[in-house]
């Protein structure tokens, strides 16, 4: 029986917050989660172990962008540490004030991406704005919310690439 031709014949976008997502704090010294400390500029930073394999997989599924403050300084640091293949794209962030009503990312994020494909955004930081942008998007956009001291965890990873798979069918 033939496949039916899928949605979108790219593979969609995953938006990556470093800060929550990767680096991973607010956990307490005697529940110490596996991982590795990395100074970025002066700065400490806690990476978890997991988060390198479970990019690695994410990246069958999806075009991994780097979604964070970071900006291209996570290229510098992350792809190493991660295990991750040569540098990933990023969103560039406007300085200064910000969009007025708007989360801090949004508008980045609208003029880096384009409207007709499909992206997930995994992030520790949404808000009310977020779930309001992603719900109004032409195209299919799953947010994904981690717990800045656990950061990115299996079961995340298993629903998006769930979500992924089930755009191509």
């Amino acid at each position: 029986m033939p496949r039916a031709a899928p949605l979108h014949d790219t593979k969609p976008l995953l938006l990556v917050d470093i800060d929550g997502v990767l680096s991973i704090f607010g956990f307490t010294q005697s529940q110490h989660p596996p991982g590795r400390f990395l100074t970025v500029d002066g700065i400490v930073h806690f990476i978890s172990a997991q988060a390198g394999a479970q990019l690695r997989e994410l990246s069958e599924d999806f075009e991994l962008r780097w979604c964070s403050g970071w900006e291209e300084k996570a290229n510098d640091y992350l792809p190493a540490v991660l295990g991750l293949p040569g540098p990933l794209p990023f969103i560039s962030f406007e300085r200064g004030p910000s969009h007025a009503g708007s989360h801090w990312k949004l508008a980045a994020i609208e003029q880096a991406t384009a409207p007709q494909r499909p992206l997930a955004w995994i992030d520790d930081g949404f808000d009310e704005r977020c779930d309001a942008w992603a719900a109004g998007r032409r195209s299919p956009t799953l947010l994904v919310a981690t717990d800045p001291a656990e950061g990115l965890l299996e079961h995340h990873a298993v629903a998006l690439r769930r979500w992924a798979r089930a755009l191509s069918r």
